[in-house]
């Protein structure tokens, strides 16, 4: 058993350069009183990119003031969320102004101005003060802007540096990130999105140790050597997007290649946006209480390298993900989530005289009765004979008096009640739970918060047959990001002592079983 004690991390924020990577609130001047919509808002279901920072602000506030009406409550447990969404938060927020400290308001102007074509208040909330060359920064959010009848267009540029030490290895560790982001809408029912960036970076020991172990940089595809000089450099390009279209007012589908999350917590034991990028067609239903989300993705089964450990180029074997998720608001403050997920193989499978799954040379493909959005995989699993791994589960979500949250999560792969009571630790049983908490404003601290969690996840629970039904993407967790057989604590800290800065710690506590080996493998995942 090994057993490991993840650092402390304290992170200063300063909201005043715009990165790819963080929230940027680079916006004074104050925010006119509620005022009837000028014009009609957009029904295209634009979604604001993942980001942890943003992420963090976005539900402290569904905590204090996302109990509105049925129509524009955010349903927290699946993301992106909408802009549109958001957009009805920062308002409400801005309704209850006399009630808001300084940081707060600040936030939710940030808030109105990064979604200003699905807001109700007049474009002159967002009017730049002094636009460079009459063509740039005329809306104080974007470089480049355009909001025309049926269409609305955004540019922005990108930039993330960072520099730091780490005490285990010499020269810097350091993130250098260029690139762009395009938005829009048109015809008010599609809306588009794509971040290109070029990224190079020098990784403290422990992450290193994770590429080298894995021959992959975490959250990426492809990548390649940097320099060697001081520690491992790499050297890789960011690339996601994805184009989504309102079929109707409450209906919705997105193809994209990106990431997407289910879950209150810090960490997701369902699906995470630790992976890389993959490609996927997401269909949306949001109706009464209820939002029903269909999930369809093709993820990398297995990476072909040479013998020297470098990529080939050849097409990378393929695997299959189909996933539904129906959120139920119970009451305006608690709400319950039901998942069923099904991964794919892209090859046929044949039997040896020992029961064992043999690569069948036939390419499988998607299974096309999985695209039916209402049925239980399972039953499709067992009709057409396949051996694909599925796994199920329900998710919560508790807000208290404005200003706690509980939330929790459970996932089962496997499970015999008979073999729980015995208590021998039956390698099938596959579970994984997880209980966590918020509360906000700390001993009566405005924008003091704190977030407790606590993860457990059994021996093999997201192992499978082979790289082509575990739960993985090139060969990256698509849960929790160590795997499996672990349990964990953690918190988050974090406080806005002015409103551009911000401080966040984080510590974490990890005990996890590994077996030793010759030679790391990341597919022998425990």
């Amino acid at each position: 058993m090994k057993r490991t004690l993840l650092f402390l991390a304290l992170s200063m924020v300063l909201h005043g350069i715009a990165t790819g990577q963080s929230m940027s609130l680079l916006f004074d001047g104050p925010v006119p009183p509620p005022a009837a919509p000028t014009a009609d808002l957009p029904t295209a279901p634009a979604t604001v990119p993942l980001d942890a920072d943003l992420y963090r602000l976005i539900d402290r506030y569904a905590i204090r003031y996302g109990a509105g009406s049925v129509s524009d409550n955010l349903h927290t447990s699946v993301r992106p969320y909408t802009r549109a969404a958001v957009a009805r938060l920062a308002e409400r927020m801005l309704a209850d102004s006399a009630n808001l400290a300084p940081q707060d308001r600040f936030n939710a102007e940030y808030l109105l101005r990064d979604n200003w074509n699905f807001t109700t208040r007049p474009a002159t909330y967002n009017q730049g003060r002094r636009p460079l060359l009459k063509q740039f920064y005329q809306r104080q959010s974007d470089l480049y802007s355009l909001s025309i009848p049926d269409f609305t267009l955004r540019v922005n540029p990108v930039l993330g540096l960072s520099v730091g030490k780490d005490s285990e290895t010499d020269g810097l560790r350091y993130v250098n990130t260029r690139g762009a982001q395009v938005e829009g809408t048109i015809d008010e029912r599609l809306s588009f999105y794509t971040f290109l960036a070029d990224n190079q970076q020098g990784v403290p020991l422990y992450v290193r140790q994770r590429i080298e172990r894995d021959r992959i940089v975490p959250h990426e595809g492809y990548w390649k050597d940097f320099r060697t000089v001081g520690g491992n450099q790499y050297d890789f390009f960011t690339a996601r997007g994805s184009v989504t279209y309102a079929a109707t007012r409450h209906i919705s589908a997105q193809l994209g290649h990106d990431r997407n999350v289910i879950g209150n917590g810090y960490r997701s034991l369902i699906l995470s946006d630790y992976s890389a990028p993959y490609f996927f067609l997401k269909l949306n239903t949001r109706i009464w209480k209820l939002n029903y989300q269909n999930l369809f993705t093709e993820m990398v089964a297995q990476r072909t390298l040479d013998a020297n450990g470098s990529f080939q180029d050849t097409l990378y074997q393929k695997k299959y993900m189909a996933l539904h998720h129906l959120s139920f608001d119970v009451t305006p403050t608690f709400n319950v989530g039901l998942f069923e997920n099904t991964i794919l193989g892209g090859r046929s499978f044949r039997r040896d005289s020992l029961g064992r799954n043999i690569p069948g040379s036939q390419r499988r493909g998607f299974e096309l009765e999985y695209l039916n959005p209402i049925i239980f995989y399972r039953a499709v699993e067992q009709h057409v004979g396949s051996a694909d791994n599925t796994v199920l589960g329900l998710d919560f979500k508790w807000n208290i008096r404005r200003t706690a949250q509980l939330y929790g999560q459970l996932m089962l792969d496997e499970f015999k009640l008979s073999e729980v009571r015995a208590g021998k630790g039956w390698w099938a049983n596959k579970q994984a739970f997880q209980l966590g908490g918020k509360y906000l404003n700390v001993a009566g601290i405005r924008t003091l918060d704190v977030q407790l969690e606590f993860n457990y996840i059994r021996p093999f629970t997201y192992q499978h047959a082979d790289s082509y039904t575990n739960y993985q993407h090139y060969q990256q967790p698509l849960a929790h990001p160590m795997g499996a057989n672990l349990y964990e604590a953690l918190g988050v800290l974090s406080y806005q002592p002015l409103p551009r800065l911000q401080l966040v710690g984080k510590a974490f506590y990890t005990v996890q079983g590994q077996d030793r080996q010759l030679k790391a493998d990341s597919l022998v995942n425990y």
